[in-house]
């Protein structure tokens, strides 16, 4: 019986599974110019992040060294090489949401879920990070949890957000398409 893994969205996919759609994608990104990156991406919605095996597996399926793809994986932050939570939590603090007060919200979030950045609650529910632009600048400070774009957050609004969120895509589907909403 294969092993059952639960992939990002906490539905339970086998081992099998997972790589049959990880060689999938490397055979249609083969050869193509540019390819490393679309296929990390693909490769992190899942399995939720970049396990060493995954990003090995990568470099022979594209003609790569380990080296590049680890150098790759590990200079964006958008990747993640350890597991996350189900609902991944960043905070911009670029300049617009620095001076209006993102500082203030990251550290209400992280009492809140008793999590530092770069860390994940220990009931896996949230993942903590910290990212520079969303391009919301007029509306500073905001955050991002999943795919949904909160504007204007203040400290005390913090754990309302994050229970808002969690109740209204505790639910999401690995298959399904978020909207990014402003709030």
């Amino acid at each position: 019986m294969d092993e059952q893994v639960a992939c990002k969205c906490c539905v339970e996919v086998s081992e099998d599974e997972l790589l049959r759609r990880l060689d999938a994608t490397l055979e249609e990104y083969r050869g193509k110019p540019g390819a490393l990156i679309p296929v990390l991406q693909i490769a992190q919605g899942i399995y939720g992040y970049l396990p060493e095996a995954v990003m090995r597996r990568i470099a022979v399926g594209l003609g790569k060294s380990y080296t590049e793809v680890a150098g790759v994986v590990t200079f964006y932050s958008y990747f993640s090489t350890v597991p996350r939570g189900k609902h991944v939590i960043r905070v911009c603090l670029g300049t617009a949401c620095y001076v209006r007060g993102g500082k203030a919200v990251l550290d209400a979030i992280r009492k809140s879920t008793g999590v530092e950045v770069g860390g994940t609650t220990e009931d896996k529910r949230f993942s903590l990070e910290v990212a520079r632009c969303f391009g919301a600048c007029g509306l500073a400070p905001a955050i991002m949890i999943d795919d949904e774009v909160y504007h204007r957050v203040k400290p005390s609004q913090v754990s309302t957000v994050l229970e808002s969120h969690a109740q209204k895509f505790g639910g999401k589907s690995c298959t399904s398409e978020s909207k990014t909403e402003t709030h």
